[in-house]
């Protein structure tokens, strides 16, 4: 009698936020990219090219995001007040959603 192997788990790849360091699934986390010629950008598939820094969905850690350099440094790039805009427009839009 043979011992049949264990089914093999599918690998769920892990990204960190860079705001509070928390580990999550990487389809649970919203990709950031800094694009050499449209600046920061939402990326939604995660797969633009670019540097990219992954934030979670709390509030607080997209509000620190725009407000500090934490992002700025993750991309290592400076925000424009255009990428802020545009970030705060995505944070409005989550907010909106979960409520």
């Amino acid at each position: 009698m043979t011992k049949q192997p264990a089914p093999r788990r599918k690998h769920i790849p892990q990204r960190m936020c860079v705001v509070c360091r928390e580990s999550n699934a990487k389809r649970q986390l919203t990709r950031v990219v800094r694009t050499a010629d449209t600046g920061v950008q939402i990326d939604p598939t995660g797969k633009l090219n670019g540097r990219g820094a992954y934030l979670c969905d709390k509030p607080s850690c997209w509000k620190r995001a725009v407000e500090t350099d934490v992002l700025a440094k993750a991309l290592r790039t400076e925000l424009t007040d255009e990428d802020k805009q545009r970030l705060r427009e995505v944070m409005t839009t989550m907010s909106q959603m979960s409520n």
